[in-house]
């Protein structure tokens, strides 16, 4: 589930929003453990993210960047069995956040009803794989 949410333009590239998000997941309510030399913290993002500003910005919050280009994640799970991609709990937490039309066809123009909304809907989210329904 997502810890933090910044809201943009569809044609804002996703580098700009790196440092905003960054920043407003150290906003949250939920601290995140500190990252150590013996447990450090990695934060896997895809070839749209492979600038120095990026590298420079996953260092300054201690976070160890797993940048790699398209399709060689899955080139290296084929080789290897019993692992899994780790990029794919980002497009299904996407897809979820689909489900709801509010989201995918934003009416509000208002950032901040939007926010609202998302952070509602990845509640109802959470809920729900929580397994509380039944």
């Amino acid at each position: 589930m997502p810890l933090a949410v910044v809201v943009d333009g569809a044609n804002e590239h996703d580098m700009s929003l790196f440092g905003p998000t960054l920043d407003a997941l150290e906003d949250t309510p939920i601290r995140r453990p500190r990252p150590t030399t013996a447990r450090p913290q990695g934060l896997c993002l895809d070839k749209g993210y492979d600038y120095p500003i990026i590298h420079d910005l996953c260092r300054l919050f201690r976070f160890v960047a797993h940048i790699r280009p398209r399709g060689q994640e899955a080139q290296d799970i084929k080789r290897r069995r019993g692992r899994k991609a780790r990029r794919w709990v980002v497009e299904r937490t996407h897809g979820w956040l689909n489900r709801f039309r509010r989201l995918l066809i934003r009416w509000e123009k208002d950032d901040l009803y939007h926010v609202g909304l998302l952070h509602f809907a990845c509640g109802i989210i959470a809920y729900q794989q929580a397994g509380l329904f039944g």
